[in-house]
This record gives C-alpha cells, structure tokens and sequence, in this order.
C-alpha cells in the first residue's frame, strides 16, 4: 500500500487539486473561493503526507523554523505578489489605457480553460527558466536568491522563503505579461493552484517517487537536488513547473545511484531569520564564506 502512495500521491494531489478549482469554478464559487479552497486542501494534503511517510525524518522543522518560514510565506510569497498586482493594474489601467496605446489582449480567451492554462504555464517556465538560471549564475542576482538556497532543510512551508527583490523579478516574468494580454481569471486561477500546489509538494519533505513523470514534471525528487549545497548538483533543474528547458539546455540531474546530501548555502551560518534575511544579501560574499 505504501509503495502504491508513493507514487500516486503526487499527481493525485495536484490533479485533485485542478478539478477541485475547475468544479467550483463552474458551479460559479467565485475566484478567491474556487483559487484558495483546492490550494489549502491540497497543501493541508502535502503537510499530512509530510507527517506520515516523510523523506528525512532529520528534514522536520522546529517551531523556530515554522514561525519564520510562515512570515515569508504569508508576507513575501503571497502579500507581496498582491501589491505589486494591484499597482500594476492601477499603473496600466491609468498610463495603458489612459494615453489610448493599442491593446496585446491578444490571447486565445476562445479556447478551454485547461489549454489556455497549459500554455500560460509554457509561456511562464520558457522565462523563468532563463530567470532562476541567471540568478545562479550571476554573482549579483544570487545574492538575492541565495535567501531561498539557505534553509539546511526541505519542507512544505520554506517554498515561500525568498527575498522580496527576487520575487518582485519572477512577477514581472509570471504575472504581469499575463495581466497585460488580458488572461481571463478562470485561468489565473487554475494556474495559480497548479503553480501553489505543485510548489509545496516540490518542497515537500515527502517520500514520493514520480516514475516516469520525472522526465515531464519539476517535482520533489529534482527539485531536492536543486536545493544540494554543493553548486555543481544545485545549479540544475531550473524548471518552475515542467522540465523540458532543463531537457533542452543540459541542466536535467537526477542521479540513480545515491541521494542528495546535505542542503543550503557553504555559509552554515547564513543568518535565517525573516528581518537578518532582508539585508543579508548586501553584505558581498555572505552566503560563500565558509563556516
């Protein structure tokens, strides 16, 4: 039974998930309803799992740790991306419309809801890729991103621990083209709970298997390797929600034969607290001393 979870309890989560959102969209829920209902349930699904058949039992966090991943959950991964949407709204609605120039509202709204989203999260991974490999690569974007690099351990709530520097950056790659085209909401909302839900799981510290899903999807067993201390095995598997531009570019890692080591920055003594995070990436080379 257990094995028979194992590999199920991804994609039964996130596929529950989706037709959750896409059912109480169609009875007319409303978009908060049929958006932050399926997400909950979902994560609330992932946590469960978490506590039952964990990956590391060494990878459960203290109360220290979920007190300060649930601020930048709340604050920077959710609160944040809403102010910086409904600025840009105001922004476009008041300059865009406002100065009379032309309309992108270009995108295919005749289609279903699931193609439309399917290529929204295309569209998003072909940007994002290029983004999250930049911000590895490039001394200056790193040292925002390593903030999310710095927890020792994975788990459901540390999906939401990043600088609001560099999440300002995914929004203008992941949102805002998307508000300018003119993306209907029953979209943004499936999108979201597939973004939401696919993101915990790929934190998760769950004893998952995906099979062959590994060479579509960016799950748990990729993403672990992503967060491996050591630079060589972290810089891969850049894909946010599939894993094809990693296919592409030579960046897929999963190795068969070991499992990943220890996780984080070098620096075993970059500082984790939520206010110590926030400037932790103006002090040049933190997160490369050695400790």
């Amino acid at each position: 039974m257990r094995r028979i979870v194992r590999y199920a309890a991804y994609p039964a989560v996130l596929i529950g998930s989706m037709w959750g959102n896409l059912l109480l969209m169609e009875t007319g829920a409303g978009f908060l309803w049929s958006t932050y209902l399926p997400v909950t349930i979902g994560t609330l699904l992932v946590i469960w799992l978490e506590s039952t058949m964990p990956y590391r039992t060494e990878w459960r966090p203290s109360n220290k740790e979920v007190a300060s991943d649930s601020m930048f959950l709340v604050l920077v991964h959710v609160a944040w991306p809403k102010l910086l949407a409904i600025g840009a709204a105001s922004l476009l609605f008041d300059v865009w419309n406002g100065r009379g120039w032309p309309s992108f509202a270009w995108w295919p709204r005749e289609w279903p809801v699931v193609p439309q989203t399917f290529v929204m999260v295309l569209m998003v991974d072909s940007t994002r890729y290029w983004l999250h490999r930049i911000s590895h690569e490039w001394g200056p974007l790193w040292r925002f991103h390593a903030v999310h690099h710095s927890p020792h351990r994975l788990y459901t709530l540390n999906v939401g621990r990043f600088h609001p520097v560099d999440k300002g950056l995914q929004f203008l790659l992941d949102s805002l083209p998307f508000i300018i085209m003119g993306v209907p909401e029953a979209v943004l909302s499936l999108y979201f709970v597939w973004y939401a839900v696919n993101g915990f799981f790929q934190h998760s510290n769950v004893d998952v298997k995906l099979g062959w899903l590994n060479y579509l999807v960016s799950g748990p067993e990729l993403h672990r390797w992503h967060h491996s201390m050591w630079p060589q095995e972290s810089n891969t598997n850049y894909g946010n929600h599939f894993i094809v531009w990693d296919w592409l570019f030579g960046t897929r890692y999963l190795p068969s034969d070991r499992e990943v080591g220890a996780l984080g920055l070098v620096n075993r003594r970059y500082p984790n607290g939520f206010l110590a995070q926030m400037s932790a990436p103006l002090v040049a080379g933190l997160d490369k001393q050695s400790a």
